[in-house]
């Protein structure tokens, strides 16, 4: 199932149990009645406490996560953890993370395998063309702005970082600057918006966006989901998974891409990179800047 189906699923996903509920069985229509009711909490539980909570076995609630269309519980999990991601309050988030990370033994481990896997779903669901498409468009862009909210705002500061050692013309648009449309007075066709975006989405994000698109740039939008609202008015949508890591989101596999993203850009400009850091090397080593 590629991300787009993946994401019109996660959406359906009610719909979907309460279609198949006269066909379940009397355990599955209690799992069916107890997710429909508390189904910020099912995201987070395993399937054996889930089991334990309504009162039925961990094979019945895998043979639930069957009958609705799944191929296990896992996945199951997962369209509900996108099904609720954009509607908690960090309050509830915390609430919620309290069982799973209650150890603190365990909490290294556990944060470390989440991060893990977030990078392996984002391999799985980002394709190699879409990709292809988001560096062509950097690297042919006339000017390149980057923009990031609340905490995206540090991989659009790490993306634009890197790319302005590439590009001649990087902006990133900073808040502590004034609007970021003030700041993008001059965009136009031939350039290119990054903008990044993750849940809960600013309403600011994608008002810019819009203005991007008003003005003829081409917008890339490295987000979560094909459903995220940017992901609609733009034209290459690079899909990030960042479950969430107890009250924060993981930014790890955002940081992942970005460095593919540079790396990509780089490798076509590679005679003019060796000879950019040669001369770089050489006002680092007059002004001391490294022992």
């Amino acid at each position: 199932m590629d991300k787009q189906a993946h994401d019109v699923e996660c959406n359906g996903l009610i719909k979907i149990i309460k279609d198949n509920y006269k066909m379940m069985s009397k355990g599955q229509k209690l799992l069916a009645k107890y997710t429909l009711d508390n189904y910020s909490k099912v995201a987070f539980m395993t399937a054996s406490k889930l089991g334990e909570t309504v009162g039925v076995s961990e094979s019945t609630v895998v043979r639930f996560a069957n009958a609705l269309g799944y191929s296990g519980y896992p996945k199951f999990q997962d369209a509900l953890q996108e099904l609720i991601k954009t509607k908690l309050t960090t309050v509830e988030r915390v609430e919620m993370s309290n069982n799973d990370y209650s150890t603190d033994s365990l909490i290294l481990e556990k944060v470390l395998k989440d991060d893990i896997d977030n990078i392996k779903e984002t391999l799985d669901y980002l394709s190699e063309d879409t990709y292809e498409q988001a560096v062509n468009a950097i690297f042919s862009a006339r000017k390149v702005y980057i923009m990031g909210l609340r905490s995206s705002i540090y991989v659009a500061k790490y993306l634009g970082y890197y790319l302005s050692y590439i590009l001649d013309d990087v902006k990133i648009i900073r808040m502590d600057m004034g609007e970021p449309v003030e700041q993008m007075i001059k965009i136009g066709e031939g350039d290119v918006f990054i903008s990044i975006s993750f849940p809960r989405y600013s309403k600011k994000t994608l008002q810019v966006v819009n203005f991007a698109r008003g003005r003829g740039a081409k917008v890339i939008a490295i987000t979560d989901s094909h459903n995220a609202p940017i992901s609609k008015v733009s034209d290459v949508v690079v899909t990030v998974k960042n479950n969430m890591i107890s009250f924060i989101d993981s930014l790890v596999p955002a940081f992942s891409v970005a460095n593919a993203l540079v790396i990509g850009v780089a490798m076509r400009e590679k005679d003019d990179i060796k000879s950019y850091f040669n001369e770089l090397e050489n006002i680092w080593k007059e002004f001391e800047i490294f022992e």
